[in-house]
């Protein structure tokens, strides 16, 4: 134990500075590449990387959304069946309601209708899924916005470079005017390069999200049907009677 301690002490604090991870050259070059990317664009490449990091931003909140409002709705639509076919319609209520989805929600504002006629239960599944539409698409719009409006930016700092190059090049001598208007379209392209990198990114994002949003709301609507029919069914039958809901349960 002391000898590790003498070595410790004996240890160069300079040594111990080399010891933390340095940035590669690699991540340097990149770094400064990014930045000389960024500089040469102007302004807008500024906006364009602002509206980026937004709908970077509007996806992951929607990713975590999603996940959270999504379930297994075979799972559940079993559990709810079992539950309803053994006259423990107030259990299934409960259970529907410890879950956060959105399925839970609307199933379980169905079960509390057991009780009532088929047009209640429907009318019932019907308003929750309506509630429950919104938060399902919220803010998706803006990622289709943003990845168009990328776009639009990204051509007008193009358009901008151009004119600020022609404007230099009327004024230059006849032998550095090729090489100004190259080097002045290069860098006005660097706009549209990075505003279609942000749109086509956005508009993948955005498709995703979309086809989950999709799913979830088609889930809805096919275990709403599917719990509407089991009602119905169950109250034909004899052990229906002993049914009884409390309309003001959880």
């Amino acid at each position: 134990m002391s000898e590790t301690i003498n070595q410790v002490k004996q240890t160069n604090p300079q040594d111990l500075t080399t010891t933390v991870a340095q940035p590669t050259q690699a991540e340097l070059n990149f770094v400064q590449g990014f930045a000389k990317f960024m500089d040469d664009g102007g302004v807008f490449m500024w906006i364009i990387l602002g509206m980026w990091a937004f709908g970077v931003a509007i996806a992951v909140e929607r990713i975590r959304s999603l996940r959270r409002y999504d379930i297994d709705g075979t799972s559940l639509m079993n559990d709810i069946r079992k539950k309803v076919l053994t006259n423990e319609v107030q259990t299934a209520i409960q259970d529907c309601a410890s879950s956060k989805s959105l399925l839970a929600n609307v199933m379980r504002n169905g079960l509390k209708r057991a009780n009532q006629t088929k047009e209640q239960i429907q009318d019932a599944l019907e308003a929750s899924m309506l509630e429950s539409i919104p938060h399902i698409e919220k803010r998706l719009g803006y990622l289709a916005l943003i990845a168009n409006v990328s776009t639009l930016i990204g051509l007008l700092g193009t358009i901008y470079g151009l004119i600020q190059s022609f404007a230099a090049v009327a004024s230059a001598d006849a032998a550095s005017k090729a090489e100004l208007l190259a080097l002045g379209i290069s860098k006005a392209m660097n706009t549209t390069a990075f505003g279609l990198i942000s749109a086509i990114t956005i508009m993948v994002i955005h498709q995703l999200l979309s086809s989950k949003a999709e799913k979830i709301m088609g889930e809805l609507e096919h275990y709403s049907v599917k719990l509407t029919d089991l009602l119905s069914t169950k109250k034909g039958t004899p052990a229906a009677v002993a049914v009884k809901v409390d309309n003001e349960a959880a």
